[in-house]
């Protein structure tokens, strides 16, 4: 099978995709995922996430993630990649820094998001994700994310008096942790 990530590069010079290149190509993998075509581990960790890699390139990296209840990433960057995302099945809550203050959306199954550099955020499964029931032994909510160029790094967050202060940042080569 031709990769997905093919029609995507410009060049071989290309040092990072476009948001509406990484929102294609994250429905395009949702819709493989969706249908079969790709897949997670056989059996899915029902109490804790987990990562796959889909695809990799010098460009972007591709990968399902899961996300179960009460569990978090928080509030983080990533770095110098711009990054994007489809959720294959459930929904996920996003707060993300504007200016001032967290602001938070639901991402249903099938809706796609794109963050810019500099998008600050925190990720979770959304408590009503299946069928309106909060049940930790449902399955997780999976999406499809994908950076570029891939992530190197990450930094992370806490709000303090109503401002926004950097905590850390890490090195890294797996997302959303």
């Amino acid at each position: 099978m031709t990769s997905l990530l093919a029609s995507a590069a410009a060049s071989p010079a290309a040092a990072a995709l476009t948001l509406t290149d990484l929102l294609r190509i994250t429905g395009e993998y949702a819709d493989e995922v969706r249908s079969g075509r790709r897949a997670g581990p056989a059996e899915w960790p029902r109490t804790e996430r987990w990562a796959a890699r889909l695809e990799s390139t010098a460009e972007v990296d591709v990968w399902l993630i899961s996300w179960v209840p009460d569990r978090s990433t928080e509030l983080h960057d990533h770095a110098g990649s711009l990054g994007a995302l489809t959720v294959v099945s459930g929904a996920l809550r996003e707060w993300s820094w504007r200016g001032t203050r967290l602001r938070t959306r639901r991402i249903d199954a099938g809706a796609r998001a794109a963050f810019p550099l500099g998008w600050v955020h925190d990720v979770a499964r959304h408590p009503a994700a299946v069928d309106g029931a909060v049940d930790s032994g449902l399955a997780p909510t999976l999406s499809v994310h994908a950076y570029s160029p891939p992530l190197t790094a990450m930094s992370y967050y806490e709000i303090t008096a109503g401002h926004l202060r950097r905590t850390r940042s890490e090195a890294t080569v797996t997302p959303e942790r």
